[in-house]
């Protein structure tokens, strides 16, 4: 882990706070590629991702930006309340699930509200290449986008299109913007649930193919408990069976029963507690594996996925 000090914050928009994190002994923090997330470990005990924003080629900080969610389950509050200038904490190396493919010919960058974070790395490290792109963005109203005055600004500002419910006249046309998807172009897209599902829809419908589209949730969609039925984990490497409850995740119960498995999101984003399976049909209710490694069924998110058979053996 690497101990950090906030040493600036702003409000980056309206309910989101930037914060611009120094390594806490003063040394270069480790180089990231663009779409790379930090996990930070909360004073509260919680841990969380967020996406940097800040230029790849820049190691003296980094850049994260996080909106405080009215559902908060402590972490996004924890965030606003208590991590202001000078205060330090721990974050991880970063990560990269998102990788910008930089072979492409041309790439097309949707981002929506504060998933907006990925996407302006990628901005920075693609103009920085003089790779063609377009940057769409899209928020509700302009005092809910972050970064507008440096994006204004920017070397890349001509390849942004700016879009805002509020301002129909602004609103993203898909026939225009995924027009001509051939082989060569890429589409990356992070955001809300439905914002995501707009874009990747439209671009299938559009002839884009999956292989194209890249994609960062911030959450898995939610989905309604009310069905959900107890079952069984067994731990291959000992036999131990742990039943799961139906208001239990099997992290929990998991974690209720002794056995270790590391969770981090919680949420079925991060791939932190990804487990393999050996037997059985996994409920997978994740938003990090693709729909090909779903269909192979041999590993599962507890921290949020369930089980459709019986039980599930663990490679545990």
């Amino acid at each position: 882990m690497i101990k950090v000090r906030v040493a600036s914050r702003a409000q980056a928009a309206e309910g989101i706070a930037q914060l611009d994190l120094v390594c806490a002994e003063g040394r270069d923090l480790p180089a990231f590629e663009a779409g790379a997330h930090i996990d930070l470990f909360l004073g509260n005990g919680l841990t969380r991702q967020y996406s940097l924003c800040s230029d790849p080629a820049e190691r003296s900080f980094y850049r994260i930006a996080v909106l405080r969610e009215l559902t908060s389950r402590g972490g996004s509050a924890y965030v606003h309340e208590a991590l202001t200038e000078g205060a330090t904490l721990e974050i991880s190396p970063p990560r990269n699930l998102f990788a910008l493919d930089e072979t492409a010919e041309e790439h097309l960058l949707f981002a929506g509200g504060v998933g907006v974070t990925p996407i302006l790395a990628m901005a920075k490290r693609l103009s920085a290449l003089g790779r063609a792109f377009t940057f769409h963005y899209c928020a509700r109203d302009r005092s809910r986008a972050a970064f507008l005055n440096e994006l204004s600004t920017a070397p890349f500002t001509s390849a942004v299109r700016l879009s805002f419910d509020a301002e129909p006249d602004t609103r993203l046309d898909l026939d225009v913007a995924l027009a001509r998807p051939k082989p060569g172009r890429r589409l990356y897209v992070c955001g809300p649930g439905g914002f995501m599902t707009h874009v990747i829809d439209g671009a299938l419908a559009r002839g884009w193919s999956g292989d194209q589209i890249r994609k960062e949730h911030f959450a898995a969609t939610p989905l309604s408990a009310s069905q959900d039925q107890p079952f069984e984990l067994v731990i291959a490497s000992s036999g131990q069976i742990v039943t799961v409850a139906a208001d239990q995740t099997a992290a929990q119960a998991l974690e209720a029963a002794g056995v270790f498995v590391p969770v981090s999101c919680e949420q079925g984003v991060c791939g932190t507690c990804l487990t393999r399976v050996i037997d059985g049909q996994p409920d997978h209710r994740d938003a990090f594996q693709t729909d090909e490694e779903r269909a192979a069924n041999d590993q599962f998110t507890p921290c949020c996925s369930r089980a459709r058979s019986p039980r599930l053996v663990l490679d545990l």
